[in-house]
């Protein structure tokens, strides 16, 4: 009986290895079967979106899709067996990402359409940070994140600001362009006001009184000077919490927590031990 738990564990552990981590010719082989299927996949939804050719190549797209769809089914499931509270991989962000990707075409036999959806698939090419172990955009997608955390409260202040500008500017271009140029009502005044600010300028409305085109120019010449105030606040807080990421792609069976040492024999965060 214990060699047959043995050999189960053991099976499992091989499989987790293969699936979670890239630090073996399988593993590695396995994720980039799993990129190519992920990109032909997305390649296929986006075919079938062109009539003409969803018109002559119907049943060839329709069965690639069924073919895909039922290997993203199998890699799910066998996610879920090899590791020992499946329960962290379902509700996890890929684990999520991944059911997402799978369903769609099971839906298709409910609702018309609803297919379409498959090209969420796109979102797991994310995992080509991990197969392909691109340590300093990893790394640096690390810092960016923490930086973004750090200096939320700054950075919503900011737009509070921003808004209340918006508003103000839009007020007074209200009052001073009127109903004739277009500018029907203090809201869509302030719609003007932001489109303005951020430089995106779609030219439905514009001022036609010098003194509107006067404030339009400040408001222009102003907008350049906001976008360049939440770059300034990140990076100063990058620069503070500059520090090196581990990107090992060692996961842990138990709470697939990531970024262990190669050389570490136990998690981090839960104490299981490691492949």
């Amino acid at each position: 009986m214990k060699n047959n738990s043995e050999k189960n564990t053991s099976w499992k552990h091989r499989l987790h290895e293969i699936i979670y981590e890239a630090d073996t010719k399988e593993g590695k082989l396995f994720d980039v079967i799993l990129l190519i299927a992920i990109i032909a996949s997305i390649v296929l939804v986006m075919l079938e979106s062109v009539k003409s050719f969803d018109d002559e190549y119907h049943n060839f797209l329709n069965i690639s899709e069924w073919i895909i769809t039922i290997l993203f089914s199998i890699e799910y499931i066998l996610r879920i067996i090899s590791i020992k509270k499946p329960l962290k991989y379902v509700f996890s962000f890929y684990g999520i990402i991944d059911l997402l990707s799978t369903i769609p075409k099971y839906l298709s036999f409910i609702f018309i359409g609803s297919h379409h959806f498959a090209a969420l698939r796109a979102l797991r090419l994310l995992r080509v940070f991990r197969i392909l172990k691109l340590a300093r955009y990893v790394g640096a997608s690390n810092r960016l994140l923490v930086a973004l955390k750090a200096s939320r409260a700054k950075i919503a202040v900011f737009l509070f600001f921003v808004v209340i500008v918006c508003i103000i500017l839009g007020t007074i271009m209200y009052m001073i362009e009127g109903e004739e140029n277009g500018f029907t009502s203090i809201p869509r005044s302030v719609y003007w006001a932001i489109v303005t600010l951020t430089t995106v300028g779609f030219g439905d409305i514009a001022p036609q009184t010098p003194l509107g085109q006067l404030i339009a120019s400040v408001i222009m010449i102003l907008g350049y000077g906001i976008i360049a105030i939440p770059t300034g606040i990140v990076s100063s807080e990058i620069s503070k919490n500059d520090r090196k990421i581990d990107t090992n792609t060692q996961a842990c069976q138990s709470c697939l927590k990531e970024d262990h040492k190669d050389d570490s024999d136990f998690c981090y965060k839960c104490g299981n031990k490691l492949n």
